[in-house]
């Protein structure tokens, strides 16, 4: 289990690590609070910031609710390619908003499954 705990307070980092590259942004770029608009740049990474938290809020229970069925080892690799998942969007969607595809999917799949599993695993455990 302590991978899979190892992988949530990553996650937390990893979302952490975003919120100071869009106030960096924020500051290079001028866009001053609270407005969320004004350049491009400064856009791109809080969209990036955004939704990795609408994924967080998805990836962290699940994850944990997958762990309590399933072989934790299991469930932190699937934690890691959503750790990958989102770096990868975040290097694309900075880039070239275009190229986010294979981050988002990366990250999104690994989450879809882990819902997958902590949902059959909830099912199986009631028969």
């Amino acid at each position: 289990m302590a991978f899979v705990e190892i992988v949530a307070v990553l996650a937390i980092f990893q979302f952490l690590g975003f919120g100071l590259l869009t106030g960096m942004a924020r500051e290079k770029t001028g866009v001053k609070a609270p407005a969320v608009s004004g350049h491009q740049d400064f856009e791109r990474m809080y969209r990036v910031q955004m939704n990795t938290l609408e994924m967080l809020v998805a990836f962290l229970p699940v994850m944990f609710l997958a762990a309590k069925y399933w072989s934790p080892t299991v469930v932190a690799l699937l934690g890691v390619v959503y750790l990958v998942g989102r770096t990868v969007y975040w290097k694309s969607y900075v880039k070239e908003p275009s190229k986010r595809t294979i981050g988002f999917m990366l990250s999104f799949f690994s989450t879809v499954a882990l819902a997958i599993m902590a949902l059959v695993g909830i099912v199986l455990s009631l028969m």
